[in-house]
């Protein structure tokens, strides 16, 4: 982390936020905010595997180094279009996420049940929340520059994320458009000086590998 000059005041957004990257310890409950974006959770009885296809191999060193801070291995290899694809083993650590996230499309299943079904959708539980660290998270894995703007991506058929994770956004001081397929999308698209130094203040420095083009900064 850059030094503080001593003839200059500590940045008071930064010494306050309590949803910054910074605030608490990395968590396994982090991962959310790739589910948030176009990660995957699928789960076999007890036990669960996230995964994620990125489109650059900074994203790989990035996302690979943050599940390790969570005590979660994770491979990578690339995929038959250029991208790569980030895959952890299956877990019972990474249960709680599947369980909470994954639903029948119907209602018609506990989603406490241990039992895997195919039907199953990606939706945020009750109360999904974002913060720094899940934010980080989607940033690394899905975020892009979108001048004058920033792009957080998210999956291609999740359509019942969608409007659980612009609330999640606004709630955090990050109202957001929704961008369809047309548009450049699917993606949350947040402009405004001061909205973009919110998210660049919420996910904190950028990690080394990170190309500063790609990564919101404060002004």
């Amino acid at each position: 982390m850059p030094l503080t000059s001593p003839d200059r005041p500590p940045d008071p957004v930064r010494q306050l936020s309590l949803f910054g990257a910074e605030a608490a310890d990395p968590s396994v409950a982090d991962l959310a905010g790739l589910l948030a974006g176009p990660g995957e959770v699928s789960r076999m009885g007890g036990t669960a595997r996230l995964s994620i296809v990125l489109d650059a191999a900074w994203r790989v060193h990035v996302l690979v180094a943050e599940l390790s801070r969570r005590g979660v291995a994770a491979t990578w290899e690339a995929t038959a279009d250029g991208r790569h694809l980030v895959r952890t083993s299956y877990a019972s650590t990474l249960a709680p996420l599947a369980l909470a996230w994954l639903r029948d499309p119907a209602s018609s299943v506990d989603p406490a049940s241990s039992v895997e079904s195919a039907g199953e959708v990606k939706r945020p539980p009750a109360g999904f929340h974002l913060n720094g660290r899940r934010l980080r998270l989607w940033v690394a894995a899905a975020g892009a520059a979108d001048p004058p703007g920033f792009l957080l991506r998210l999956g291609a058929a999740d359509e019942h994320c969608r409007e659980p994770v612009g609330a999640a956004l606004a709630a955090v001081g990050l109202p957001a458009v929704l961008l369809d397929a047309q548009a450049g999308g699917p993606a949350y698209r947040i402009t405004g000086r001061r909205r973009l130094a919110r998210l660049a203040d919420l996910i904190g420095d950028r990690p080394p590998a990170a190309p500063a083009a790609d990564w919101p900064a404060v002004p």
